[in-house]
């Protein structure tokens, strides 16, 4: 594993990411070429390197975001709708005000900095991730991908517990070293450049990364994106598995069946159905949108933070188990921390992109049934839930939790839950690994 000097390129480069006002493809990281010299020394870069990397937004770009803060023109709304026509007046008012007013980035930003942070050049692409490893000696190696409208921050809660299972409350011979990678065109990965490029490639960049890492044999965890991303990865590489963990499991009814609701249990089925008719009724607008139009709403998205905030608070909100209150389960600094990712990399358009690729890349084809031993973890307030029956025909299920609590954004809204889920699910599969 190669390193190269923490000052001279983790923060510099993190500059020429977020800096204000400089184009992507000038920056050397989010377009154009992969780096190939030190910003600072102008040495050449081996681009299979593990560089060091922390998180340092310019003050430019803060001060930016202050004005715009400030400057906001805010829409009407009709009265007494609350939030059944999106996020609500009053409430996105709080927030912005708090966000221009309260909100401690540079505090946010040093909790991010204490995870272990690198990049490294994967398919061109400048890959950023955390690598967490364990102290314990029977730690196997795990790599936990996020969706949208998530990132690497969604993790923080779950990191210390999966790493250091003593220190909280848990037994060394559940340890994992923990890899959670900013997914191309997200955070402080690079965006793709070219057309096609969908949750398979991402999965292959994951894959490409662990083997970097020097990993032959790993687990894989995912929800959202993550989720499918994680399948593809398990799919195409069933020989590095040790076993795929989602908690959010897509699966329709079996093909090739008479009737592929026999042997569903009836409370299975509904809920199922349910679930489904909640998102195709209320909450796949956005992703219509962002499936056919991601460069218009890229400019909106990319262009204002009261914007960028109200198009992803307002899914956090809905897809949560927080009985309409998302602060009973968010503090506003996470949920401030996660936007200002999308914020200060400018991440809004190509994050966008991924709907688009998964619905019309040549490179998406229908995948078979994986047959790695998988766990699920249904959360009650998940957008999907599939019968297991039906779960069990796309994948090789051999551990189930029915959660008594959560939703979509699992590891942060009930990280102890998952946290526990992840170790059980493991435990049997941790011999010979």
């Amino acid at each position: 594993m190669q390193y190269i000097g923490h000052t001279a390129v983790g923060v510099v480069l993190l500059a020429g990411v977020i800096g204000c006002g400089a184009p992507a493809e000038e920056s050397g990281a989010g377009g154009g070429d992969p780096m190939t010299e030190d910003p600072v020394t102008e040495a050449p870069v081996d681009p299979t390197a593990i560089r060091p990397f922390e998180i340092a937004v310019s003050d430019a770009v803060l001060e930016d975001l202050q004005a715009r803060l400030a400057n906001t023109r805010l829409p009407d709304q009709l009265e007494g709708v609350e939030w059944d026509y999106g996020t609500e007046l009053g409430y996105l008012t709080e927030l912005i005000t708090y966000w221009r007013d309260g909100f401690d980035w540079r505090e946010q930003e040093r909790q991010l900095n204490e995870f272990d942070q690198f990049k490294t050049v994967l398919d061109g692409l400048d890959t950023h991730f955390i690598h967490q490893r364990s102290a314990e000696p029977n730690a196997i190696p795990l790599i936990i991908t996020h969706g949208w409208p998530g990132s690497i921050a969604e993790f923080t809660k779950i990191i210390g517990p999966l790493t250091d299972p003593v220190a909280h409350g848990g037994s060394a011979e559940d340890a994992f070293h923990v890899v959670a990678p900013s997914m191309p065109g997200y955070g402080f990965s690079d965006k793709p450049r070219e057309r096609g490029f969908g949750p398979e490639q991402i999965a292959e960049v994951g894959a490409q990364l662990m083997a970097r890492l020097g990993y032959d044999r790993y687990g894989i965890q995912g929800g959202d994106w993550g989720s499918i991303v994680s399948r593809w990865h398990a799919f195409n590489h069933p020989e590095k598995a040790v076993g795929l963990h989602i908690n959010m499991l897509i699966a329709g009814p079996p093909r090739g069946v008479d009737d592929p609701t026999e042997g569903v249990p009836p409370e299975e089925l509904e809920r199922s159905q349910a679930r489904s008719s909640f998102y195709n009724t209320a909450e796949a607008g956005y992703s219509s949108i962002q499936g056919t139009k991601p460069q218009t709403v890229g400019y909106a998205l990319n262009d204002s933070p009261a914007g960028q905030a109200a198009w992803i608070v307002e899914k956090f909100r809905a897809w949560c188990d927080c009985d309409g209150d998302v602060e009973s389960v968010f503090t506003r600094d996470e949920l401030l921390t996660n936007i200002m990712i999308y914020w200060v990399t400018q991440t809004a358009t190509s994050s966008a992109r991924l709907y688009y690729e998964s619905r019309n890349a040549s490179t998406s084809r229908p995948m078979g049934r994986v047959e790695v031993p998988t766990g699920v973890a249904v959360f009650p307030y998940e957008l999907f839930i599939a019968p297991r029956k039906w779960a069990e025909a796309s994948y090789n299920v051999t551990h189930w939790t029915e959660m008594p609590r959560g939703g979509h954004f699992a590891a942060m809204e009930q990280p102890e839950l998952l946290v526990d889920d992840l170790r059980a699910f493991f435990r049997p599969l941790r011999s010979g690994n």
